[in-house]
């Protein structure tokens, strides 16, 4: 197929970064601290860990989301210089790795500071750049690791109030168990249910979930980078839906083309229940810890009851 398709999904031109290193240099030299007393200034790279840094800190951080549009393609962003004097003002920032947002190591690079803490998740979980799929939010692991490391770099920070970042740590974990929780009934009640994919956004959800994901990784991949699937890959995963291979079909809802619209299209005619997923936290009304639960109750929704969630 010769589809045109929207976006080159996990490497940023060079070009771009010949433009961030640009915004910095102009925001750096009009940037200041918005720090007000007794309250420390954090960044998260996506609006996912912005939410995460903002239970832990509190009343004590004040938190700006790069990345917050759940209507809009995180790979197409584009960094601006209000995002460049945000960064380069932080004393604490959290971002993904595994090539998602490198603009942020850019501007790091352009704006030095050894006293600001920079959490990389890819490295707070010690990952390898090459880790195929990036979404590393959707793992269970992920964040109780991420939200250890924030409350301990924001005690660094600001010593005398290491118990309150220890105390909220302790609230966010425990907030966590009801999704956790789902996941296990899920895999207890629907082991090794069928499912098919657009690409790898929830992929380390459905594992968690004990869901057998029938879409290659080869097409997976291939959406997720902006090229054309191989043919036999799309009359595959056609066939998933055709054939009534798969109990649920999960789109990435932020991100669609001619190719996955084909597909959308296609499950909704085969009776194929659908479920969204987002690459960053749908907002108003979710923090992390009930975006997630809500992912797995549209999963079970599906899987039980046959109804499609086509947007949370």
């Amino acid at each position: 197929m010769g589809t045109q398709r929207r976006r080159d999904r996990k490497a940023r031109p060079a070009t771009l970064l010949c433009v961030v290193v640009a915004l910095v240099a102009t925001a750096c030299s009009a940037a200041t601290s918005k720090r007000h007393d007794g309250v420390i200034t954090a960044v998260g790279a996506e609006n996912e860990y912005a939410n995460v840094i903002s239970q832990i800190g509190g009343r004590y951080v004040e938190v700006t989301a790069v990345m917050s549009n759940p209507n809009a393609d995180p790979h197409s962003f584009e960094a601006s210089p209000s995002v460049a004097e945000e960064v380069s003002a932080a004393q604490l920032i959290v971002q993904n790795g595994v090539g998602y947002d490198t603009f942020m190591n850019t501007i790091e690079a352009a704006s030095p500071n050894p006293s600001r803490k920079v959490i990389d998740v890819q490295k707070t979980l010690r990952l390898p750049s090459s880790t195929p799929n990036p979404h590393l939010w959707y793992s269970p692991s992920t964040m109780p690791l991420v939200a250890r490391t924030i409350a301990g770099d924001l005690s660094a920070l600001d010593p005398a109030r290491a118990a309150y970042f220890g105390k909220n740590l302790a609230t966010f974990d425990r907030s966590l168990t009801p999704w956790l929780r789902a996941i296990a009934r899920f895999k207890a009640s629907y082991p090794g249910t069928p499912v098919a994919t657009t690409e790898p956004v929830a992929d380390y959800l459905l594992q968690a979930a004990g869901t057998d994901n029938e879409t290659p990784f080869t097409f997976q991949a291939d959406i997720m980078n902006g090229v054309d699937p191989a043919p036999e890959d799309i009359t595959l995963q056609n066939n998933l839906f055709t054939r009534h291979k798969v109990k649920v079909f999960l789109y990435n809802e932020q991100v669609t083309d001619s190719i996955t619209q084909s597909f959308l299209d296609l499950a909704k005619q085969s009776g194929v229940p659908v479920v969204a997923v987002y690459e960053t936290m749908p907002t108003p009304g979710y923090d992390y810890q009930t975006w997630m639960l809500a992912e797995v109750q549209a999963l079970q929704k599906a899987v039980a009851d046959k109804v499609s969630t086509e947007r949370l």
